[in-house]
């Protein structure tokens, strides 16, 4: 039997990763910092998972619990300090540990091509890409597109109220998304897959701005129309006024940082690569 390590399980995706492995019978080993929301670390045991709580900065501590694991799992989420520095340090541990196989946590839109300073978090992650393409361990990196659960937050796509699909380019340019449910099942399959290769592209979906209009239309009954306010050069200007008066400090979606996915997988500088995206059904 398997053990992988999840490092981020009591995250929304890394625990529903954690969930997936369990189900299949693996032997899941969540390491996590200190909780004071001891709710927390009881949820992940009473699924079945080993928890050890430890500095995740320390890599002595790190080093001995990747001892006997099979495959790290990041489903690590925050800014610098979480995407760059502890992902380094949990890889250095997992080399060190001599596990033999590593999965970062870059659950995203493929980054390889994008010029730096267009996303700051897909700017981390391709940073950290470069840091583990030197290493001495076998990784795999899983490219889902845009995360279809931030079409209900802070990816302003969808117009509610105004019953409206907002697009800032040719209407018919296809999007990529995958609900993080179906991210968590292929993820749990990939870890047990010794032959993965270096990359695997999904997508849940594909879909332009024309057919989020029909599908809308569709589900609610009420006809949803495209809302075009403007070309990159206005959608530039917006990002950099909500930087300003919104900046959202600290937090890892905010605002701006939807609107800059909206750029990016608009038909301004997409960069996916649909003849190795498969469709998830």
């Amino acid at each position: 039997m398997k053990t992988i390590l999840v490092a981020g399980a009591t995250g929304n995706l890394g625990g529903k990763m954690a969930k997936h492995l369990l189900g299949k019978g693996v032997r899941v080993r969540a390491v996590l910092r200190k909780q004071k929301d001891r709710s927390v670390i009881n949820g992940l045991v009473k699924m079945g998972a080993e928890v050890i709580e430890l500095d995740m900065t320390n890599m002595e501590e790190m080093t001995r619990a990747c001892k006997d694991i099979d495959c790290v799992l990041s489903a690590l989420s925050g800014l610098r300090e979480v995407i760059i520095d502890t992902q380094k340090t949990l890889v250095d541990a997992a080399v060190a540990a001599g596990v033999p196989r590593f999965i970062p946590s870059d659950f995203s839109i493929d980054f390889r091509n994008f010029v730096m300073g267009n996303n700051r978090n897909l700017d981390l992650r391709k940073e950290f890409y470069a840091y583990l393409n030197l290493q001495p361990i076998k990784s795999t990196t899983i490219f889902n597109g845009a995360l279809m659960d931030l079409l209900k937050t802070n990816m302003p796509l969808i117009m509610k109220k105004q019953k409206r699909i907002l697009c800032w380019g040719n209407r018919d340019q296809k999007m990529e998304f995958t609900h993080s449910e179906d991210i968590a099942a292929f993820t749990a399959d990939v870890c047990l897959d010794e032959t993965s290769p270096r990359h695997l592209f999904i997508a849940g979906s594909v879909l332009s701005c024309n057919d989020f209009v029909k599908l809308l239309s569709e589900i609610t009954g009420k006809q949803y129309k495209i809302f075009r306010p403007g070309g990159i050069g206005l959608l530039n200007s917006v990002i950099k006024m909500a930087k300003i008066f919104a900046p959202g400090k600290g937090q890892i979606y905010p605002a701006w940082q939807g609107m800059q996915y909206i750029k990016i997988t608009g038909p301004f500088d997409f960069a996916g690569t649909k003849s190795r995206v498969g469709i998830m059904t």
